[in-house]
């Protein structure tokens, strides 16, 4: 799962991706409002994590443009604005939760979590598809109980066409869960990711099958 985070103080910023990498997340980092609104006017984030006091304007611009464009990402603000009228504001205009800072990581955590188990959400489920299962809050995947040993970006790949299961997922949308603003990667990354994961699927004797679409994309579905 992918988070954004909007924060302009760099040691902070820094500190708190590594954090969120170690706990499974990945995290792409931008330092203002002008950035902040054209990375989510392109790429899909699991959460946003919102500081309001950035160099070229307040982070409640970010704020209302996601919600005026009705995108339904949670946003979590974590500013050092902690007045009562401050937070009301922030969850007014539609934040989902308000964290003042400082603060302690695993409450940031925690609380990213509860997000993301809302109904409809992203944690606190299981994933099925024939004998393969996905646990998406202990990251895990198994074949008939018996585990399969996947690196992150393949775990990446597997809940994504899972959640997706027998639609197409564009290529392009497989490229944005995979890697972030920063990361370098061939033409063929994708194609690479989807060949490792079709294999540990064969060798795991899960009974699915990763299809590709030609010039579209890829779907997940029972094997026939």
């Amino acid at each position: 799962m992918r988070i954004l985070l909007v924060e302009d103080n760099e040691e902070l910023a820094g500190l708190t991706a590594s954090q969120l990498g170690a706990a499974g997340f990945s995290v792409d980092l931008v330092a203002g409002v002008g950035d902040a609104i054209s990375v989510l006017d392109t790429r899909s984030y699991s959460v946003v994590i919102l500081d309001l006091g950035l160099p070229d304007g307040d982070g409640l611009k970010v704020l209302r443009h996601v919600r005026t464009r009705r995108q339904g990402v949670p946003v979590l603000i974590l500013s050092a604005r902690g007045a009562m009228e401050e937070r009301v504001k922030g969850l007014e205009l539609g934040a989902d939760d308000y964290l003042v800072k400082p603060f302690a990581f695993e409450e940031l955590k925690a609380r990213i979590a509860a997000l993301l188990r809302r109904p409809g959400a992203l944690l606190g489920m299981q994933l099925t598809l024939a004998n393969l299962v996905f646990d998406t809050e202990a990251r895990s995947a198994s074949v008939d109980g018996a585990a399969l040993r996947l690196s992150a970006r393949e775990m990446q790949l597997l809940e994504l066409l899972l959640r997706r299961q027998d639609k197409v997922v564009p290529k392009a949308s497989v490229e944005n869960e995979l890697f972030g603003l920063d990361d370098e990667f061939e033409s063929n990354a994708v194609e690479v990711y989807v060949h490792r994961l079709r294999k540990r699927l064969l060798d795991g004797r899960a009974a699915v099958t990763i299809h590709t679409v030609r010039g579209v994309g890829y779907m997940l579905a029972a094997a026939s």
